[in-house]
């Protein structure tokens, strides 16, 4: 995210080797060439975070090397560098892809400024990519809501941990609102005006998983044609979300161990040791305790992300809260579809809260959503919602940690089957949805679905 390395492009030998000096000795990792055409091909074979260029050089100037550059590699930083500026070739530089355009002579307070000003708008850059791919737009700010006593002490809890560094493991089933409830620690702590990034762990393969959290350089490995900064570049001096924790390679837990003992690692691929400062918070809906007992969790890990415990309960667990989150909910999505709904009947709402909800929060969220826009009528009535839900077949199929199949002689394989195709349904083929009612990674149950739809 900071500019590490930089190339000097000036046919002055003097005039490049002070720069070069000068950059060096504020830590960059600092190339010198004399002409366009050098920088050209060292750009398409390297990657340079930035590149100072004299504009006046002999066969290629710095305005052709400056579209040749930018035509390579677009996200590299240009500044020219010019004894002899004028507005209309400053106009010229910028139209072209310049970040500025600097006067000789300079200081090096001159240029630590540019550099300080460019790692800035760099960040920006990357918290902004990373904004426009996140999926969990819709979430960001949701607050939380309860009546429930054990929810309201983890509330007045949160303020206090968020005043610390330590690190806060949020356990519960899926669909609680651990998401939530991390944000919450985020904004309530002295890092809110900070980066809040999250990454799923479950989503993500072994390698694809390490890139993410760690960032690559180009080259590390087949596919990375260029730098990537990675979750923990872009969480510093905020807070890091590991979703699904739970979820990663032993060899992953090895390298985020060490991270979380020194505070510090290499990009995949890189030499370089990159110091961070980030608050993290992990989420899962497994029992680490009983995966420590597998041997698929490490143990020494577990003690570095439970420094401050977390767990929430089922929706199961607080029915009182289920006519306060039907009615928030109502509201919320009546409100954004302008729809005529504004109640519902209290026959309507003995049946939700007589539900078991193993979807928890966000199923109630889903339902409410479609109660809403099947609406037809001012007043949610029962029939609006024993469609969507079916109180009798919840009490029969898997709850979390509850699980009721008939086997009726059936092997283990088809008991297996039959549940993964029932949850399926349930949850209207929404894989990421079933597999956290399985207990299972995403990938698995992708896994299973192909061995069993294969043997069809």
């Amino acid at each position: 995210m900071s500019v590490e390395k930089i190339m000097v492009v000036d046919d002055d030998a003097l005039g490049r080797e002070y720069l070069c000096e000068t950059l060096k000795r504020g830590g960059y990792d600092v190339t010198g060439v004399g002409n366009g055409q050098q920088a050209v091909s060292r750009i398409g074979k390297e990657d340079f975070d930035m590149i100072f260029m004299d504009m006046k050089m002999p066969g290629m100037d710095g305005m052709e090397a400056l579209e040749k550059v930018k035509g390579i590699s677009s996200e590299t930083v240009v500044i020219l560098m010019t004894a002899y500026g004028t507005i209309e070739s400053a106009v010229e530089a910028m139209r072209k892809g310049a970040y500025d355009y600097i006067i000789k002579p300079f200081s090096p307070d001159q240029i630590e400024l540019l550099i300080s000003r460019v790692n800035e708008r760099q960040k920006l850059i990357a918290e902004n990519k990373y904004w426009r791919s996140a999926s969990n737009v819709d979430e960001k700010s949701e607050p939380v809501y309860s009546k429930n006593s054990k929810m309201s002490q983890i509330y007045e809890q949160l303020k206090k941990i968020a005043q610390s560094k330590a690190s806060v493991l949020i356990q519960g089933e899926s669909g609680t609102g651990k998401e939530l409830v991390a944000r919450a620690i985020h904004y309530f702590s002295p890092r809110c005006e900070k980066p809040f990034i999250r990454v799923n762990c479950a989503a993500l393969a072994e390698s694809l998983l390490e890139s993410e959290l760690f960032g690559h350089e180009r080259g590390a490995y087949t596919g990375a044609v260029a730098k990537r900064i990675g979750r923990f570049e872009l969480a510093n001096e905020g807070t890091l979300l590991l979703d699904e924790v739970s979820e990663i390679s032993p060899n992953i837990q090895a390298k985020l161990l060490r991270v979380l003992e020194e505070e510090e690692f290499e990009r995949v691929g890189g030499e370089k040791t990159i110091k961070i400062d980030v608050r993290i918070v992990a989420t899962t809906n497994r029992d680490l305790a009983k995966e420590i007992q597998k041997g698929t969790f490490r143990e020494d890990l577990f003690y570095r992300l439970n420094v401050v415990p977390i767990h929430l309960p089922p929706l199961r667990e607080r029915r009182e809260d289920i006519p306060l989150l039907a009615n928030t909910y109502l509201e919320k999505y009546s409100s954004e579809n302008n729809s005529s709904v504004k109640s519902i009947e209290k026959r309507a709402m003995d049946y939700l809260s007589q539900y078991n909800w193993p979807g928890n929060v966000r199923e109630l969220k889903n339902i409410m959503q479609r109660a809403v826009v099947m609406g037809s009528s001012e007043e949610l009535g029962l029939e609006n919602f024993t469609s969507l839900i079916d109180i009798k077949k919840s009490e029969h199929t898997m709850c979390n940690d509850s699980v009721n199949i008939k086997k009726n002689g059936q092997s283990i394989e088809d008991a297996e089957k039959e549940l993964i195709f029932t949850t399926l349904e349930k949850t209207g083929g929404n894989k990421t949805k079933a597999a956290g009612l399985l207990k299972i990674t995403t990938r698995t149950l992708r896994n299973k679905l192909n061995k069993y739809v294969i043997a069809q």
